[in-house]
């Protein structure tokens, strides 16, 4: 089996948790509804009644009959079978119903909290984990978990025929009561026999299928990208092998659960045998009636099909626990990001400080150094950079030997490799515009992402005007910090909804003016019904520069202290270009403003270049004095912004 397994491991935060521990989380969630769970607990008890009072009244009704037949007496057993079996009916009804009722209640309340439990997780969870699988848990895992709840209802009102019909059949015969009893304990271990196999066979399942609605959705995200290689073919044969797998260990899981019900039956038939012949011979002998001969004979079917269901339940019930479990550790799963406290946070200047921050996306790379040191290296850096927090004196705090014991190794804690930042200290004044510059993997989108407190760094601290941003409280702070990334994601929808996205309680006009600021309101004249033009999904019916329109007008809606800025390094037409750059202008204005600069008339309208390589700032200055260095911006200068100048001349360059 375990080449059929391969591939289906489970994920990192994925836990083991026993049954009694996930009934009691169960149970919690049908705390509020404990009023219809009485109810339909007492439609399970007359149900029960009404499912074992049939058969006694025939059989008493045959020993009548046997001793004075009468056709009122006929009459009299039929109306009150018929009766007993509509009261079963509309007991059972109500019993559905509210049961129905119950479980809808706590299969939403269970996915809300999954969803909530998503929207809490850090950038790095979705980074490390597929999206397709997160949405199975949420989705399908849930709608499982409502089988556990619907099983355990009829687990109990099995259990109830079992005990009332038990009862019953030892006030009758003590000697057929115990042949019947006697295939319990064999079908109770036969059920617990198939536990651990119907758990192990459905957490793969499960996560067969969690596999299969990753690659769709991967494939369908991209799609253009598929057919603009003609790789049609290749992801259809990728997603064969995965759905192939998928089939395999459904059919394992079927075989599984199928296997239990003809071992159940032939125990059935078996003791079912044994009582009618052991049985008649009471009935022959005189010891038994004819009529408590045939109510053993009816009681065995009514004893050993709720038997044989909660042994087959038992199998499905692992299936319900096995996704109720998956969706638990969802809902447990430990946040890398953790604030220390959170402090409100009303507004900010913008004024940003790294003092020595170590980064890594694994977050393992870290020593004992690291962590031990933390402490006592926050506690001087406070004491000595308070009035110092950025320019040259920042800059000598950063520096100051006496830091030196407790950073010093901290680049023996793994591979240098391991590092993306690694003792990184940066001071950003509230208000000016700093380009960040530097080849791919230099660390130019670590720091946005530590900034707007996606990631958690593992050493050092990260100030926000003078505050360590692990106090601040997170949701209050991300409000005052508005990101436009490398690839602005627009909501299906309108244009004017998309804005609105920045601040969900603006107005049509706020929205529009908002838009109008941009590039003097032209790119709106553009599109085909103004701000009431829909995007398409993931903004699609719009071109690049548009959807980064979009993105700053969401932006400028928001009205942000901090503003940060990904640009994107494909080609855009002179125009649209012209006005991305006219909205920056409006945007970054009296802002902290951060941007990963990719275009020339970026770098040249910051105050402040910094050029990174390997996690360092290696250069920084403006572009006229970072040009006049010669260094390394220079050589991204004529690597990546020199043809964008006007005053390029390449046939000039081809001559020389």
């Amino acid at each position: 089996m375990g080449f059929i397994m391969d591939g289906l491991s489970a994920e990192a935060y994925d836990r083991d948790y026993g049954d009694r521990e996930l009934i009691r989380r169960i149970g919690r969630y049908f705390r509020p509804h404990t009023g219809r769970v009485l109810l339909v607990a007492s439609m399970v008890v007359l149900t029960t009644l009404t499912q074992t009072v049939i058969p006694i009244v025939i059989a008493r009704g045959v020993d009548a009959l046997a001793s004075a037949p009468s056709q009122g007496l006929l009459l009299g057993i039929a109306a009150i079978v018929t009766l007993v079996g509509a009261l079963f009916w509309v007991f059972n009804y109500v019993r559905g119903i509210n049961s129905a009722k119950a479980v809808g209640d706590v299969v939403l309340a269970l996915r809300e909290d999954a969803f909530g439990a998503v929207m809490q997780r850090d950038m790095s969870f979705f980074d490390k984990y597929a999206s397709g699988r997160i949405v199975s848990r949420v989705t399908s895992d849930t709608q499982d978990f409502a089988t556990v709840v619907t099983l355990t209802i009829d687990l109990i009102s099995q259990l109830m025929v079992v005990l009332i019909i038990t009862i019953v059949m030892f006030t009758i015969n003590v000697e057929l009561a115990l042949i019947v009893l006697a295939v319990a304990p064999v079908v109770i271990l036969a059920a617990l026999g198939f536990r651990r196999a119907a758990r192990w066979t459905t957490q793969r399942a499960q996560r067969a299928l969690a596999t299969v609605n990753a690659t769709i959705q991967e494939t369908v995200a991209g799609i253009a990208v598929a057919k603009s290689f003609r790789q049609e073919p290749a992801i259809y044969r990728e997603f064969t092998a995965t759905n192939q797998l998928a089939y395999q260990v459904r059919l394992r899981q079927g075989l599984v659960f199928s296997s239990i019900f003809p071992i159940l039956n032939m125990l059935s038939g078996l003791a079912l045998a044994a009582v009618i012949y052991f049985g008649g011979l009471r009935a022959v002998d005189g010891a038994v009636s004819v009529g408590d001969w045939y109510f053993f004979v009816q009681s065995l079917a009514l004893f050993l099909f709720p038997l044989t269901s909660i042994a087959s339940f038992w199998s499905q019930f692992q299936q319900g626990l096995s996704a109720s479990e998956r969706v638990f550790a969802l809902i447990d799963a430990e946040p890398r990001v953790v604030q220390r406290t959170s402090e409100p946070v009303d507004a900010v200047r913008g004024e940003i400080v790294f003092e020595d921050v170590y980064f890594s996306y694994d977050g393992e790379a870290r020593d004992g150094r690291l962590e031990a040191g933390q402490e006592a290296r926050d506690g001087r850096l406070e004491a000595s950079s308070s009035g110092a927090s950025n320019g040259p004196a920042a800059n000598a705090v950063l520096s100051s030997p006496s830091l030196q014991p407790l950073t010093s190794g901290l680049s023996d804690a793994s591979s240098p490799s391991s590092w993306v930042l690694p003792g990184f200290s940066l001071a950003i004044p509230a208000g000016q515009k700093l380009a960040v510059v530097g080849h791919t993997g230099a660390g130019k989108s670590s720091l946005v992402k530590l900034i707007t407190r996606f990631y958690e760094f593992q050493g050092g601290r990260l100030l926000i005007d003078g505050r360590d941003i692990r106090t601040l409280d997170l949701g209050q702070y991300r409000r005052l910090i508005g990101l436009v990334p490398q690839a602005p994601f627009l909501f299906s929808g309108t244009v004017a909804e998309n804005i609105r996205y920045g601040r969900l309680d603006a107005t049509d006009d706020d929205v529009a003016v908002a838009a109008l600021k941009l590039g003097g309101g032209e790119w709106v004249d553009d599109l085909p019904e103004g701000l009431q033009t829909d995007v398409g999904e993931r903004g699609a019916r719009l071109s690049l520069g548009q959807r980064q329109l979009v993105a700053l007008a969401r932006v400028l809606l928001q009205d942000p202290s901090i503003f940060i800025l990904d640009e994107a390094t494909a080609s855009i037409d002179p125009f649209t270009e012209e006005q991305i750059q006219e909205g920056l202008d409006v945007v970054m204005r009296g802002r902290t403003s951060i941007v990963i600069a990719h275009r020339l008339s970026t770098v040249r309208a910051a105050d402040r270049i910094i050029v990174l390589k390997q996690g360092r700032i290696i250069e920084e200055g403006t572009h006229r004095e970072l040009l006049r260095l010669g260094g390394h911006y220079a050589e991204l200068y004529n690597t990546y912004f020199r043809h964008q100048s006007l005053d390029y001349k390449p046939w000039e360059e081809r001559a020389a």
